[in-house]
């Protein structure tokens, strides 16, 4: 199997020759810049299997850039992991809300990071394993994991890669209730700083875009959430 490539964005030289240096070591190839103007530039000529993103950047910063990667077909596949001083969980929550993976403040362990970097990477091979070639069809749902694709009644959504996984964890269980532990276990793993609240966050973010099928996704006060069983 060919080497995993990163791209790390930081604005401070010696974190990115850290950062480099240590993944380099352990298999990763890697480029990395200093700006989110680059980043932006990188990741579309050459779509990385992970970015590494500081928050703060100069210019345009972290959240823009995370928010733009997310939003364009050619990177909205590619994992994004967070790096920041800012410790925040408001700040850990817009960060996922627009689209990131995983958030991890600095200071950081590497040997911690390295796991984490493997651990999101480890995620999005089981789950195109397990969705390959695989289409839901579920009411007015059409969702094909292979393209990340989802359609309702024939209009495309735009969903980011948690709320693609999060989503077909639902809707192929409808009538089971999931909670938020549950969730955040089967979409992102053990070890992931990952709150209840953020994935309150990711389930409002769903159902604003199912728009007038919001309903699919209920709330089961004090347990977490189900889809909706489809009545004959």
């Amino acid at each position: 199997m060919s080497a995993r490539t990163v791209l790390v964005v930081d604005d401070e030289k010696d974190i990115r020759d850290l950062l480099e240096h240590s993944l380099t070591r352990n298999g990763f190839r890697v480029t990395s810049v200093p700006t989110g103007e680059d980043a932006l530039r990188e990741a579309r000529r050459n779509p990385p299997d992970l970015v590494l993103l500081d928050l703060m950047l100069p210019g345009v910063d972290g959240l823009d850039v995370c928010k733009a990667l997310k939003g364009d077909e050619r990177t909205s596949h590619v994992p994004v992991v967070m790096l920041t001083a800012r410790s925040e969980e408001s700040d850990q929550i817009l960060g996922l809300e627009l689209g990131a993976d995983d958030y991890i403040a600095k200071p950081f362990s590497t040997r911690v990071l390295l796991a984490r970097v493997r651990a999101v990477l480890r995620r999005d091979e089981r789950a195109a394993a397990t969705d390959k070639n695989a289409l839901i069809d579920y009411g007015p749902l059409r969702i094909d994991r292979d393209r990340h694709e989802v359609f309702i009644e024939d209009n495309p959504i735009a969903l980011t890669a948690l709320e693609m996984r999060i989503l077909c964890v639902l809707v192929r269980a409808p009538g089971r209730v999931f909670t938020r532990h549950q969730i955040v276990e089967a979409t992102q793993g053990t070890g992931v700083g990952v709150t209840d609240r953020s994935v309150d966050v990711h389930i409002v973010s769903l159902r604003r875009k199912l728009g007038a099928h919001a309903e699919l996704i209920e709330t089961v006060r004090g347990v977490g959430y189900r889809f909706r069983e489809l009545k004959d």
